[in-house]
């Protein structure tokens, strides 16, 4: 019976492992219409997935038939438009602290402490994405728990 005993071990050591793999699964698929991952749009007009690799964290906007619009990549403070989606070409970025001249048909579609995303469709049919960071004090209150921001001496 020591076989049975092995067997038994490694029989639970490969469910422990996956899972903990799968409880922990990282979402994956960005730039594919239905990818891995949560959607966490703020609207009911589009699909927005988040993923986060190495503290940046990369935002895709589709429609609800699944078409990828645009994504864009967002870290301290800063957002950047990633040559994704059809409409990639119309999407743009804002700096942190500045306020874009948005369309009054424009929605958004995602924003959390860093950032805010909007949509805005266009009359040929295409959606222009704006990402528009959030300044670095709208986003850290304790500077001490803030790795971009260093705190000042008192």
């Amino acid at each position: 019976m020591n076989i049975s005993k092995r067997a038994v071990l490694a029989v639970a050591v490969v469910v422990g492992f996956s899972s903990a793999a799968w409880s922990a699964a990282p979402s994956t698929g960005l730039g594919q219409a239905w990818p891995n991952a949560a959607d966490v749009s703020v609207s009911p007009h589009y699909h927005v997935y988040r993923f986060v690799l190495d503290g940046i964290q990369y935002i895709q906007v589709n429609d609800l038939g699944g078409t990828v619009h645009a994504a864009i990549a967002a870290a301290n403070g800063t957002v950047l438009v990633l040559p994704i989606g059809v409409d990639a070409a119309k999407a743009k970025s804002a700096v942190a602290g500045t306020s874009a001249t948005a369309s009054s048909i424009a929605e958004t579609v995602y924003q959390d402490a860093t950032v805010s995303v909007s949509a805005t469709p266009q009359s040929d049919g295409s959606v222009q994405v704006l990402a528009t960071p959030k300044a670095a004090a709208d986003t850290c209150s304790n500077p001490g728990e803030c790795s971009n921001v260093v705190a000042k001496p008192q």
